[in-house]
């Protein structure tokens, strides 16, 4: 547990702020996690109850969900490709807004990050056939990484569609917004990276043509259910999915260029490979900015609210802290001990590690 009573004194973080069409309560966004408890790859009621625990929050952005049964990376995540879906997730949507909160669905397509064993058989596809190094989590256990199945452009222009698609059925299935996850390793941070990248084509080699499907999926998506409700979420270098950016200082200021045409209706930027070019992307974005920033310390909050404070960004955003203290943004006004959540229990399983963590008031 950790107290930090001066917490209290970062009002900024505590003041609403509008993101586009999406009017926040305050400044303090729930970072999209999966967490693998989606078993028929729809949503459950312990979901909506998991989500609702959390309505506190300026913003909730959900754990990833597959745009099309191919961008299924993997075992126990949700989509948001078929009706059924589309209603199962009505539920979470309406149990977050009854208690006031706004919440945005993350569209993830994992790429080559997946395994045939998690998706009947299917194989991962990429922008080209390299496999990832390292191993997976499976239905049978942990299992290395395959060889992915390169993208032809034809399918590279249906995965754009089917991007679009799930934002309109996200829209359809009551949420406020959507997210485009273009981070962490997955298909939009596959095509950035020039060791998971080597097409010769209008998709890949110059960062020019590297941060191509990535503008072509923001402006899909925004011109599906439009720019002031679409944000996208970005990790330059920070090397997950076995991504090499050599050239991120370089990239990605010219991505964020491309995307300012599109006039989004936020940034989320994850901060984990080098911090120095937070404040350079923060000056040449026009919109406004989620920073996930990078933190040694997982209580080290304070620190967060002060970029808030310092204009540093707009919003900022937690994650496993949202896990353990669903209360979190009522811990944070009123200095309250937080608390750290089991990690052993993020993944599946049931509602213990899920929807148990107790608020302040009925701890």
């Amino acid at each position: 547990m950790s107290r930090h009573p001066d917490v209290r004194t970062h009002r900024t973080a505590f003041e609403p702020v509008q993101l586009g069409s999406l009017r926040l309560r305050n400044r303090i966004a729930m970072a999209p996690m999966t967490r693998s408890r989606s078993y028929d790859t729809h949503p459950t009621p312990d979901m909506a109850t998991y989500y609702s625990q959390r309505a506190g929050a300026g913003l909730i952005v959900t754990e990833g969900i597959q745009p099309s049964p191919t961008g299924q990376g993997y075992p126990a995540t949700p989509g948001l490709h078929s009706a059924s879906q589309v209603e199962s997730w009505r539920a979470v949507t309406d149990a977050v807004h009854a208690r006031g909160g706004t919440i945005v669905a993350q569209l993830m397509h994992t790429g080559r990050i997946g395994h045939p064993s998690s998706t009947a058989g299917v194989v991962p596809v990429g922008p080209s056939p390299v496999r990832a190094a390292g191993q997976i989590f499976t239905p049978t256990g942990l299992q290395d990484h395959v060889v992915p199945r390169e993208l032809t452009d034809d399918e590279i222009v249906a995965t754009i569609a089917d991007f679009a698609d799930a934002a309109r059925n996200a829209v359809t299935a009551g949420f406020d917004g959507v997210e485009i996850h273009g981070a962490n390793g997955y298909l939009l941070h596959q095509f950035l990276a020039t060791n998971a990248n080597r097409r010769t084509d209008r998709w890949g080699g110059s960062p020019e043509n590297r941060i191509r499907l990535t503008i072509e999926v923001a402006r899909a998506v925004a011109d599906a259910v439009g720019a002031n409700r679409t944000g996208l979420r970005l990790s330059p270098n920070n090397g997950l999915g076995d991504t090499h950016e050599p050239d991120h200082a370089t990239t990605y200021p010219l991505l964020v260029a491309g995307l300012n045409e599109l006039d989004l209706a936020y940034l989320h930027l994850v901060e984990a490979g080098d911090p120095a070019l937070t404040p350079v992307l923060r000056s040449a974005w026009n919109g406004a900015l989620v920073l996930n920033a990078a933190t040694p310390d997982p209580l080290d909050h304070p620190r967060r609210l002060d970029l808030v404070d310092a204009g540093a960004a707009d919003v900022v955003s937690f994650g496993r802290l949202f896990i353990a203290n669903p209360d979190l943004v009522t811990r944070l006004t009123d200095g309250a001990e937080l608390a750290l959540p089991d990690m052993s229990r993020a993944y599946g399983g049931d509602d213990r590690g899920y929807t148990d963590y107790p608020a302040l008031a009925a701890s």
